[in-house]
């Protein structure tokens, strides 16, 4: 499957496994890691994933996994298993606490029923025999101590102890106090000596007191005297001592007998909490390498997308850095991927990152990479990274190389992954570079899929014209002399020799000299590699700031039509009232003139009542005429305007309120249309001159503001309803401009407000959340500020 064995230290497999052992409660799942294998079988590799991604789900999700206990009741079992051999107290405590833990993990999972069905899968057909732990209880209490009632003899004996014990304390204190009261005693109070209560005595006064000496001090002033009085009842005590300790061993080799029939269960226990150990260790690790379970297909392919080396990401994380992603595809049109650039660029680290994302995910680890990853299984995965040379086997480094060429030639097929770091080095290029031509043609003729680094040319060329092969290059800022860490497939990428060795200051007539060795092809061909890598950064520059351009083209393309399409509304209301008006005026009109007409007529044509008829006919033709408005002089810099001015277009008749100015920019109101001018664009106008209905419709959005309350209260009601009920406040509450809400969902199990705060987290007005004061309501009570 591995070829070489040292490839997962290669890769820094070894070094992943020592990070999630690091999460394991237990010494059974950090044995279980230490097995952990890059596996083949698709439905297991499936499986392992979800099993891990499951777990992730609850850790991150739901409430805590009942795990509080973690010992191994493997080897307790085993021992209970041999006749005439019984548990202590303090085994028989770890084998009650983890059958605690069992029953508690067996419940959880059946109360969220159909949600975690691959972990169920570990339990599924595990009879629950709750029998053990009842006889267990009975004789073990929750501390892990023998109960004094286990049986009706240990009570007797207990009891008979604590009544001599109480008879012995009475004689030896009223002792004490008398050899006190005459001064015999040391300093100090009653104390034990070989499990014997004892009265310090002054050496000179030992005779004084009959009884039985068992210690004296350092110095030898001062002896410890068990008094006659008491010696008696100490024995009794002891006696009695030694018949509890033979009925605690009978009870206990009893207990083991019942035990026994279920030492296979017991076992089957113990394989549960192993591997949940194992499983939650997975799904901390995945937690901490921002971990994702990709799409596994069964066949040999691979897709990243936003993939990170986890070793990288870690290391990055401490130092408050962020990891370039990887994009690549592997598959059967792109099957190796030749990869060349600048050293220090980030060739070998991309390598690497493909081999460990994809020998994690064949071990069953969910991989730092998006879900929408697509990663298949590889049948084989061959290895060939860093300096294999050994004295002892008396192999230099390119002769370790050419070994393992050979078992990849002889053993790869079109289910083989390869990965080859520094392709054809180690020897003179001018044969390194065609033996490893070879070599790549003979694997491509395989079908093999992988990813190869090299500087050679001849690779690059070959890798440009051959079916299956794809060049890449990691990119490289040449003018900052940077490397960008971005793969780019389909170029080769130069080497940058010259260049990073001018920065790095080798002296410039050095330089030349190795300028006018290379052969002038071969510098022709890397100054087009380096031409051609920076017009490529040029438009790739270019196509973002072309990108960023056309989203603002379209937004504002958007904007113009919601406008245009308001305007044209207007635009035919006032159309309306204008022919209604040139109606009216034009009927006026006509009765003037018949009237007018009609008057002179009556005069006889009298020329002074005549002329003052036309005079007033003319008035009241120039009260209907329509007199062109000259332009309104642009406001004046310091002309001031404030929020809830009423303002118009100069360029149009468009009339609007200003919510907000912004330096040189008013927002502006129109109706339910909101939009931004320049100030020099804008006339302020008088309240009066604004039509009603557009005063009312603003007057009628100013009251929703006026009666509209930042605080729900949800208690009581389900997840659905309540969630349903706080994001139209929170619409309104954006549309209206509010800066924080208040939201009563109440303390109980907490779920409520979980769900809440992960619901309102998906929103990126959302700023924070925080309790309310623990003396105001604490955390029954979240405040959601708003950016």
């Amino acid at each position: 499957m591995l070829y070489p064995p040292t490839s997962i230290d290669k890769l820094g497999f070894t070094e992943i496994k020592e990070l999630i052992k690091a999460h394991c409660l237990s010494e059974m799942g950090r044995q279980m890691v230490d097995r952990i294998q890059v596996m083949n079988n698709y439905d297991q590799i499936r499986k392992f994933l979800s099993q891990a991604n499951e777990f992730k789900n609850i850790l991150e999700n739901d409430d805590a996994l009942p795990i509080n206990h973690f010992f191994d009741i493997k080897s307790l079992a085993n021992k209970a298993r041999i006749e005439g051999v019984f548990l202590n107290e303090e085994e028989f405590y770890q084998v009650q606490a983890s059958l605690t833990t069992v029953f508690a993990v067996i419940a959880y999972f059946n109360e969220r029923e159909g949600l975690y069905p691959n972990l169920v899968a570990l339990f599924e057909h595990l009879p629950i025999e709750k029998a053990i732990l009842k006889k267990i209880d009975t004789v073990i209490d929750q501390k892990g101590k023998i109960r004094p009632n286990a049986s009706r003899e240990l009570q007797e004996i207990t009891s008979g102890i604590a009544k001599a014990e109480q008879e012995a304390r009475k004689k030896i204190d009223m002792v004490f106090k008398n050899a006190s009261s005459n001064g015999w005693t040391a300093d100090g109070s009653l104390t034990v000596r070989d499990g014997r209560l004892c009265i310090p005595l002054l050496a000179e006064n030992k005779r004084k007191i009959k009884g039985f000496i068992h210690d004296e001090s350092a110095s030898g002033q001062t002896v410890y005297m068990e008094p006659e009085e008491v010696f008696s009842l100490n024995n009794k005590i002891r006696d009695l001592e030694f018949d509890r300790r033979r009925e605690i061993i009978k009870i206990l080799t009893h207990l083991t007998d019942e035990l026994r029939p279920y030492v296979p269960l017991l076992l089957s226990y113990h394989s549960l909490l192993t591997k949940l150990d194992f499983v939650r260790a997975k799904a901390l690790f995945a937690i901490d390498i921002e971990g994702e379970m990709p799409v596994v297909v069964n066949e040999a392919t691979l897709k990243l997308n936003n993939a990170r080396h986890p070793l990288l990401l870690l290391s990055f994380k401490k130092e408050q850095k962020t990891v370039v992603p990887l994009n690549v595809q592997i598959d059967e049109h792109t099957r190796v991927i030749v990869v060349s650039g600048p050293n220090a660029g980030g060739k070998s680290v991309c390598m690497k990152t493909v081999g460990l994302l994809q020998m994690m995910v064949q071990a069953g680890l969910l991989i730092s990479a998006s879900e929408v990853s697509v990663v298949g299984v590889f049948k084989q995965i061959f290895v060939d990274i860093g300096d294999d040379q050994s004295i002892e086997s008396d192999l230099s480094t390119y002769s370790a190389h050419l070994s393992k060429m050979k078992n990849f030639v002889e053993q790869a097929n079109g289910k083989t992954m390869i990965l080859i770091d520094e392709f054809g080095t180690g020897t003179d290029p001018q044969f390194g570079g065609p033996i490893a031509e070879a070599v790549l043609e003979s694997l491509n003729h395989k079908k093999v899929k992988g990813m190869v680094t090299t500087h050679y040319s001849n690779l690059k060329i070959f890798a440009s014209h051959t079916e299956g092969l794809e060049n890449a290059s990691m990119l490289f800022n040449n003018m900052e002399m940077k490397p960008l860490y971005i793969l780019e497939v389909g170029k080769p990428g130069s080497s940058y020799a010259f260049e990073i060795a001018q920065k790095i200051g080798l002296p410039q007539n050095v330089l030349n000299l190795a300028k006018n060795k290379i052969s002038e092809g071969q510098k022709k061909v890397d100054t087009l590699l380096v031409d051609l890598e920076r017009e490529k950064k040029e438009i790739f520059d270019t196509k973002l700031k072309l990108d960023k351009q056309q989203r603002q083209v379209n937004t504002l393309l958007a904007e113009n039509e919601k406008l245009k399409s308001y305007l044209e509304e207007n635009k035919k209301a006032l159309i309306k009232d204008a022919k209604d008006q040139a109606k009216n005026i034009i009927l006026n009109a006509n009765k003037l003139v018949e009237n007018t007409i009609s008057e002179i007529k009556s005069s006889n044509a009298d020329k002074e009542k005549t002329r003052t008829l036309r005079e007033n006919l003319n008035i009241e033709l120039q009260k209907n005429t329509v007199k062109p408005v000259a332009p309104k002089p642009l406001p004046a810099d310091d002309e001031e305007l404030k929020p809830g001015d009423w303002v118009k277009l100069i360029d149009s008749e468009t009339t609007g309120q200003v919510i907000e100015l912004i330096k040189d920019n008013v927002v502006i109101a129109i109706g339910d249309l909101r939009t931004v001018a320049k100030r020099k664009r804008v006339v302020k106008v008088s309240r009066s001159s604004v039509p009603k209905e557009m005063r009312k419709s603003f007057s009628s959005h100013t009251g929703d503001v006026a009666s509209f309350s930042p605080e729900i209260d949800v208690r009581g009601m389900r997840t659905e309803d309540a969630l349903s009920n706080i994001e139209r406040l929170f619409d309104r509450a954006l549309m209206m401009g509010y800066g924080n809400l208040k939201i009563i969902h109440g303390k109980g199990d907490g779920i409520l407000r979980k769900m809440i705060r992960q619901y309102l987290k998906k929103y990126e007005q959302v700023d924070r959340m925080e309790d309310e004061h623990a003396d105001r309501g604490g955390d029954g009570i979240t405040y959601v500020y708003l950016k």
